[in-house]
């Protein structure tokens, strides 16, 4: 069956972009272009077979598209656009989240064993990949964040997605300078190189990189993150025992040197 030709195709397909079936659609579309119409109009407005009019106008009935009234013969009537859309846009946002739920649950179950003992690293291309990629790891938190990281980066990337961490969960920083005074709940180091800058706000950076850094949740997980002005970064990320470890001893080497210097 072809849809009636006064009805745009891009239309059929973002109503079914929705949720609706093609009969979905024409029924509605069809409802829209009259009041009170019985299943029999329908079927001649919109060209839907009319076996299928009354189980396409139950399922619309239940998808708040469509009202029906107590009468010998039932007439039915669409509801306004505006608050069909919102009713649809409503009903997609509760199934994805139950979705997000259900497979998070099945994703959880599953747990680092049932991913085996490969050294799995993942590479992440992209400041708005790699910032989802850290929100999740800061939100996983049940321990400890570590980081060595840039002030720039720090400052211009990081340091917002440290809010939703639990107060419980101790925050250990080293970068080469800090504005102002830290938050209590950080521990922050500085490396000795902040010497070589007047202020934070200096030109230029002492470390190799201008946007870089390292950084460990839990001793479990493990990102590192790389770029320079002007160039998308990317990054590695990876849960593998071998990477968290390299990145543990780098931090740990680090933070012992800005301590003994005195910083």
């Amino acid at each position: 069956m072809t849809a009636p030709r006064d009805i745009p195709n891009d239309l059929i397909e973002s109503l079914r972009s929705l949720g609706l079936t093609k009969y979905e659609a024409l029924v509605y579309i069809a409802l829209l272009r009259v009041a009170g119409a019985t299943a029999t109009e329908i079927h001649e407005t919109s060209g839907v077979p009319r076996a299928s009019v009354y189980p396409v106008l139950d399922r619309l009935v239940r998808k708040e598209l469509v009202s029906v009234s107590h009468t010998t013969p039932k007439r039915f009537d669409a509801v306004p656009p505006d608050r069909g859309v919102r009713n649809l846009m409503r009903r997609i946002e509760t199934d994805a989240e139950n979705a997000r739920t259900a497979l998070d649950a099945i994703y959880r179950e599953k747990g680092p064993e049932g991913r085996g003992n490969r050294e799995l690293i993942w590479t992440i291309y992209g400041e708005e990949n790699i910032k989802t990629r850290l929100t999740e790891m800061f939100r996983s938190a049940e321990l400890s964040v570590e980081m060595l990281v840039t002030w720039d980066l720090l400052r211009g990337s990081v340091l917002t997605l440290l809010e939703p961490v639990p107060d419980t969960v101790r925050i250990d920083i080293v970068t080469e300078c800090w504005e102002g005074e830290p938050p209590s709940r950080f521990s922050v180091h500085l490396l000795p190189l902040t010497t070589l800058r007047e202020t934070c706000s200096t030109p230029g950076n002492p470390l190799p990189y201008q946007s870089s850094g390292v950084f460990l949740v839990d001793d479990a997980r493990a990102l590192l993150w790389t770029g320079l002005n002007g160039e998308q970064p990317s990054a590695l990320y990876s849960e593998s025992a071998g990477l968290v470890q390299f990145v543990r001893r780098h931090i740990t080497s680090v933070r012992e040197w800005a301590r003994a210097t005195g910083q």
